[in-house]
């Protein structure tokens, strides 16, 4: 299974200037739940899958990070159909 990643939009000059490093903090905590999720799924429905990786990337983010992480839902849904079907993501 390939990787996740997670890309930011900046829209401000201090966005931009922190987006790299932050992209590399939220990619590293969603692929490390990635890994979490898949190995722990048991027949969980999508819905399901997709709030344990939400709740899984928060709890490896610091708080003020994990409060104001506002992903995609679209992608992360995306990425916990491919751990319920077994497919790259």
């Amino acid at each position: 299974m390939s990787e996740p990643h997670v890309t930011l939009e900046p829209h401000d000059a201090v966005q931009e200037k922190l987006r790299g490093p932050l992209e590399e903090q939220l990619t590293s905590a969603l692929q490390a739940a990635t890994d979490r999720v898949r190995e722990s799924y048991a027949g969980e429905p999508v819905e399901q899958v997709c709030q344990q990786l939400l709740d899984e990337t928060r709890a490896g983010l610091h708080p003020d990070i994990a409060a104001g992480f506002q992903p995609d839902m679209d992608e992360f849904c995306r990425v916990a159909v491919a751990i319920v079907r077994g497919t790259d993501v």
